[in-house]
């Protein structure tokens, strides 16, 4: 593909599509460990998602692997790996490496779970000014779909991958960046060994036929009847050497002892997984950059850039968590979608990609876009660093609570 089919593409036709077929690494019907989320009630186990697939003549149970969230998240380290590799892409980085703080040096616009217009960034420093009270934050804060000039010099991926500034004018009534590019893993047509039916709402709920066990012996022998209390001292054997609000508890409370053998229906055997990847040409059109010329540039170069990370992280694998690893087999054409939905296969190579994006990035910069030589570097406020310092402090002390945990955006 050449840049000049690649301008065709983002004004004529609909999309650009990849169906990839993944196996797990140990093999064709090897279990799988895909994510588990919380149950539905209060103590319930930890459970997969599924979901019924498929046409009118057949559908099957299929189990979501990597959501389109967590593909995100994924692409975005893909282009950040790149990035190390030499490829220019226009992002904001702030920088904690003066700040004395344990474990972080520095986190760019592609970490960010909100992208660009994350609290990190609008929290710090550009030029001695929060950075949304300088000239870039302000173009950040007045950009719209209709004039996305600003995002596109500062951190393109905000545009590929979606983003909203949830504290801007009216109270999260800023501006929305809805994603062009989705990608997501599903395992298609899941072994289940049983349905479950909710008696409040009568919904089927496959169960997997496959099962996880756990279990471990403690080398140091300590017994479950051994006498432990927990309280504001810590640990200890009576109850007045643990301090206050002291309570007794068992030694697997406090990490010590046996676990005790454990079955549960937890992993996925499948016909096989799917990669779906759609770059939408369509909605790449809803963002406008001043004039045409420049509209074709700046959706080509978004274009070229979605299909980087695609190929960077084909090459990169996919460990996607423990024992959830994949691997590509074969290769699926990629195909442009055409506006009455028939398709032609084209051609793209890892290297072409590269070279690709950068010939973009290039006839976007004749366009008259200005991309910073450098990241837009910004430094973290006082208070930003000393509310991250007190929850090390926290966490070190083991006070620091639960963590809320949840998907990316």
């Amino acid at each position: 593909m050449k840049l000049g089919d690649l301008n065709r593409m983002v004004m004529e036709d609909a999309a650009l599509r990849r169906r990839q077929t993944l196996q797990p690494v140990g093999g064709k019907g090897d279990k799988i460990f895909p994510p588990t989320f919380p149950g539905k009630e209060k103590g319930d186990a930890p459970r997969h998602v599924y979901e019924w697939r498929g046409t009118a003549d057949r559908k099957v149970w299929c189990v979501l692997v990597d959501s389109v969230q967590s593909q995100a998240n994924r692409l975005e380290e893909s282009l950040r790996a790149a990035m190390s590799d030499g490829a220019v892409i226009p992002h904001l980085l702030v920088d904690f490496s003066d700040t004395g703080l344990t474990g972080l040096d520095r986190i760019t616009s592609l970490d960010a779970p909100h992208r660009i217009y994350d609290a990190i960034f609008r929290d710090s420093l550009l030029g001695g000014k929060p950075f949304m009270s300088s000239e870039e934050g302000q173009r950040l804060a007045k950009a719209r779909p209709d004039d996305a000039s600003a995002l596109l010099e500062m951190s393109p991926s905000a545009l590929l991958f979606g983003a909203w500034h949830s504290t801007g004018q009216g109270g999260g009534l800023g501006a929305k960046f809805a994603r062009c590019l989705t990608s997501e893993i599903m395992a298609i047509d899941a072994a289940v060994d049983e349905l479950l039916i909710d008696e409040k709402t009568n919904e089927v709920e496959p169960r997997t036929s496959a099962r996880r066990t756990g279990s471990r012996i403690d080398p140091l022998g300590i017994l479950r009847k051994v006498e432990i209390y927990e309280g504001e001292s810590g640990w200890a054997t009576n109850e007045k050497a643990a301090g206050k609000k002291a309570k007794r508890v068992r030694p697997s409370q406090i990490n010590h002892g046996n676990i005790a053998p454990s079955v549960e229906p937890l992993g996925v055997t499948c016909e096989r997984l799917e990669h779906t990847f759609v770059l939408s040409f369509a909605a790449l059109r809803r963002l406008r950059f001043g004039s045409e010329q420049r509209n074709v540039a700046a959706r080509s170069m978004l274009a070229a850039l979605g299909m980087l990370a695609m190929a960077e992280q084909d090459a990169r694998g996919y460990a996607l968590r423990s024992r959830c690893d994949l691997v590509c087999e074969g290769r699926d054409p990629i195909e442009v979608v055409h506006m009455d939905g028939s398709t032609a296969a084209v051609e793209v190579s890892t290297a072409r990609t590269r070279e690709l994006y950068d010939s973009a990035r290039k006839e976007a910069i004749k366009a008259g876009f200005e991309f910073p030589a450098d990241p837009v570097r910004l430094t973290p406020q006082d208070k930003l660093v000393e509310i991250i310092r007190r929850s090390q402090e926290l966490a070190l002390a083991g006070a620091g609570g639960d963590e809320e945990v949840g998907e990316e955006s």
